[in-house]
């Protein structure tokens, strides 16, 4: 079957080709319907003539692997697929501008470029927890809606329980150049942060107008980004906030333990741009010197970046967000207490953990609230500053604690919604002691456990002793 030669109007085992949109490098695309299914279809038809790049092949058979085990809102929804003999790819068509038709506004507006950003991490947290690491991140591969972003092309990508036919059948690194990172340059293709380092380049491309490594064409000139560092973000564009360079740098750093442990804790950053906690990142203006270069340079040559391969699922288990939701009320110090205990644990056994203390100031549902206390204290602040000081205690790196006092007239429901807006993994939780009332009205604790969509632990005391439940998947009930 000859892409080229296809017409309106012709059938394709049951799918009539409606009209051909764009083409792309290695596939010709064309909308179809199918009698029966009114769901907005796109076929994917590769160029497999004789002569044509293997790789079109091969991520033809790749794609046709991993797109059938992806779900959720982050990828199109895949319908059918043809052979070798008449080879096709049958996916929802997801309408929206790309993000490659924002380049020529660039550059864009701080807010509007985390916004994009966030979206962008999300979508490859979801398809990272599906063991697939996409490794093509690019502006033309990621479509925008209004609440989400959806990736698409999933020719060089990688399954984590799958064969890795990229890996095996071509030789040397494979890409888009302008986009690959350092170890991939290398020949590793396992690592999820890859896919942060594109989401860098990305974001530096919107934030600046440029790319920070240029356009090179020729896997040789990949290599550079190993020991070259780009001009940083303030330097050609200096309205771009301290933060944003804070974060684009640190996903473009060139070792992979440098970056963002998790997409997750990339958009956690990119949705609280005043907790960034800001590093010599923020601040500079200019590319490293000829010394620091060449220093980078030989350390490389002596000691490669590949390391030993982890399970897509263990890396991704090493780092999740956590959340300690914690009661500043007066009378309930035993119970913070035992719940910086519990953190505690819950940080030792997860060495690479974000975590975020809230506090849920409950606000009344009619009337006006105070903007003072007694003493002429803001609350709001007062409360972030009693946050701080119950954290001393817990053993964690300054770059991965944030603080967040919320206001609510329903605090369980906003933990809830706090949890679920930024992908949360775990919530740490008092409970206070039970009384008549509580039991009528039911308690936070039990509502949060009931409705989160993520693991909860429950911290109770009594009297000098304290219990920590058993974690707990979301919907569980008791607490």
């Amino acid at each position: 079957m000859d892409p080229r030669a296809l017409a309106a109007g012709q059938t394709i085992d049951g799918f009539r080709l409606v009209e051909p949109m764009q083409a792309g490098g290695m596939a010709r695309f064309w909308r179809v319907t199918r009698e029966g299914n009114d769901l907005p279809m796109v076929m994917k038809i590769p160029l497999l003539r004789l002569g044509e790049d293997p790789l079109t092949i091969i991520g033809f058979e790749v794609e046709q692997m991993i797109l059938p085990r992806l779900i959720g809102p982050h990828v199109p929804r895949f319908i059918a697929a043809g052979d070798f003999e008449r080879p096709y790819i049958v996916m929802e068509f997801v309408a929206g501008p790309s993000v490659k038709s924002l380049l020529e506004k660039t550059p864009l507006p701080p807010e509007e470029v985390a916004a994009i950003g966030a979206k962008i991490a999300f979508a490859l947290h979801d398809i990272h927890r599906q063991h697939v690491i996409h490794l093509d991140l690019k502006p033309s591969n990621v479509i925008l809606r209004k609440d989400d972003a959806v990736l698409i092309d999933f020719g060089l990508s990688r399954h984590d329980q799958l064969p890795d036919l990229i890996q095996e059948e071509a030789e040397g690194p494979v890409g888009t150049g302008a986009y690959v990172a350092p170890e991939q340059v290398l020949g590793d293709r396992g690592d999820p942060r890859s896919d942060l380092f594109a989401l860098g380049v990305i974001l530096y491309f919107l934030a600046t107008g440029d790319r920070p490594f240029g356009e090179p064409q020729r896997a040789e000139n990949w290599r550079q980004r190993l020991w070259r560092d780009p001009v940083p973000p303030r330097g050609r564009n200096p309205t771009v906030p301290p933060w944003l360079q804070e974060i684009i740098l640190r996903c473009l750093e060139v070792d992979p333990e440098a970056r963002y442990a998790t997409a997750a804790q990339l958009a956690f950053d990119l949705q609280h741009p005043a907790q960034v906690m800001l590093t010599r990142r923020a601040s500079r203006l200019h590319r490293d010197g000829i010394f620091a270069v060449a220093w980078r340079r030989l350390r490389t040559r002596r000691n490669p970046l590949l390391r030993q391969r982890r399970a897509l699922t263990s890396h991704l288990a090493t780092a999740p967000i956590v959340v300690a939701a914690i009661d500043l009320e007066p009378g309930h110090e035993t119970l913070r207490h035992a719940l910086a205990l519990a953190v505690k644990r819950v940080l030792a056994t997860e060495p690479n953990a974000r975590l975020a203390c809230v506090n849920i100031r409950k606000i009344a549902r009619l009337a006006l609230d105070k903007m003072e206390d007694a003493q002429g204290r803001n609350p709001h602040l007062s409360r972030l500053i009693e946050l701080k000081h119950w954290a001393r205690a817990i053993p964690i790196a300054p770059d991965r604690i944030t603080y967040h006092v919320l206001e609510s007239t329903d605090p369980a429901g906003q933990l809830v919604d706090y949890a679920r807006h930024n992908r949360v993994d775990h919530i740490v939780i008092g409970a206070r002691a039970s009384s008549a009332l509580r039991r009528y009205l039911g308690s936070v604790s039990a509502r949060v456990v009931a409705e989160a969509p993520c693991t909860v632990t429950v911290v109770r005391t009594h009297g000098d002793d304290t219990d920590a439940d058993a974690e707990q998947p979301a919907g569980a009930q008791g607490a």
